[in-house]
């Protein structure tokens, strides 16, 4: 499991925190009295539930102790677990009327088992409502591969049809869409300040040496800048694409 940096992963947190909010905006529970958010990194995405449901008891569960611990830091009102989503998923005998994951069950393995063990967290008319990005095979994540000297494990993300089949079993109704974002950034170093963040940590991670992680991100910068030339105004056009998903009980 890669390591997380909360101060890199809040360099965009308004683009990261609007696709939660979409998802959030979507979710149709009347008055819910428990929410947890799993994967809540610094809690971004948890004070987008507890802005909406402010009468909600709130719980944030993150596999990272230094997202924990940040989160703890920003908002001491929500409920804090530092444990990993599949464990909970298998091992938790606790049910809420909202089971959120804002960008993280693409860290996940296991899908096939992990999402339909979520699903059964759900009170009765309540939702499981989750986002991932799902670009794996766009042009940034293809040059981490073609640039790594040895390979990694990365994250997952399958189609809608799949989440869909695999929930509508148990669900009383299933919402899926999907969104490409088109961010500006104002330069390509951004976008790879982006997947510093969050998709190239698992090649970070396996360095050998602080020199062979600065070549990494020299050649990895280069290829961003051939990828994403400058538009007329010296920004940059940075689309991503991800998957919604609610699962009603």
């Amino acid at each position: 499991m890669p390591t997380w940096n909360p101060g890199q992963y809040l360099k965009f947190e308004a683009e990261r925190t609007r696709p939660c909010r979409d998802l959030a905006s979507r979710i149709s529970v009347a008055h819910p009295r428990r929410i947890i958010d799993l994967g809540s990194g610094p809690g971004n995405s948890t004070e987008v539930i507890a802005s909406l449901w402010p009468d909600a008891e709130v719980t944030a569960l993150d596999s990272s102790e230094e997202m924990v611990q940040k989160g703890r830091e920003n908002y001491p009102n929500f409920h804090w677990l530092s444990e990993d989503i599949s464990r909970w998923a298998a091992g938790s005998t606790d049910s809420f009327d909202i089971v959120l994951s804002n960008a993280a069950l693409h860290w996940v393995p296991n899908h096939n088992v992990v999402v339909p063990q979520l699903l059964n967290h759900v009170s009765s008319g309540g939702a499981l409502a989750f986002q991932m990005p799902a670009d794996i095979n766009a042009p940034p994540h293809k040059l981490m591969r073609e640039i790594a000297a040895r390979p990694v494990r990365e994250w997952q993300a399958y189609d809608l049809p799949y989440y869909y089949d695999l929930l509508s079993r148990d669900a009383a109704s299933v919402d899926a869409w999907e969104v490409t974002y088109m961010h500006v950034m104002e330069s390509p170093d951004e976008i790879v300040e982006w997947y510093k963040g969050t998709g190239l940590r698992p090649y970070l991670d396996t360095a050998n040496s602080e020199a062979e992680r600065e070549r990494f991100l020299d050649q990895y910068r280069e290829g961003i800048r051939r990828l994403y030339p400058p538009r007329p105004d010296g920004r940059v056009l940075f689309p991503f694409r991800r998957i919604f998903v609610i699962a009603y009980r």
